[in-house]
């Protein structure tokens, strides 16, 4: 068993290492941004990661072929989700939304690396208490980017 999970990881982060990154918006000055579709883009990929890590505990164990290849397609997702929320975080909020001359500035960026780091744990880890916790952190940035009515 122990063997098959390290095999299982180790396939996801090899693929991992070799796909490359994708950006979460253009970085040009478009002056085109839906903030709170972001926040529900990375809320999506949360929801992704829980289902995976539900998954991963369902299959851990098991020794058929079958249910190996499962196993590493669902780490493989998890890790891909939980990237894909650092990468958002990275590449469009702390890039272009938050900025040093806003009032709450020290608090906005503890806030944001605090998702980052949550991200980091649920690619760790496989225990839902993780993915609880980067939920948490991804609906506490909700109040700075509100859905605007139009």
């Amino acid at each position: 068993m122990k063997k098959q999970l390290q095999a299982a990881v180790f396939a996801a982060v090899t693929f991992f290492a070799m796909v490359p990154s994708a950006f979460s918006h253009c970085q040009i000055p478009c002056g085109i941004y839906d903030d709170h579709a972001k926040v529900q883009e990375m809320l999506q990929d949360v929801a992704t990661t829980r289902k995976a890590v539900a998954q991963v505990g369902q299959l851990a164990g098991k020794k058929d072929a079958q249910s190996s290849n499962q196993l590493v397609r669902w780490v493989m997702n998890k890790e891909q989700h939980a990237q894909n929320v650092i990468a958002t975080i990275s590449d469009y909020f702390l890039t272009q939304r938050v900025k040093a001359d806003q009032k709450d500035y020290a608090e906005r960026l503890q806030k944001h690396h605090a998702v980052i780091v949550a991200a980091m744990k649920v690619k760790q880890n496989a225990d839902s208490k993780y993915v609880d916790d980067l939920e948490n952190k991804v609906k506490a940035l909700l109040p700075y980017y509100p859905e605007h009515k139009h």
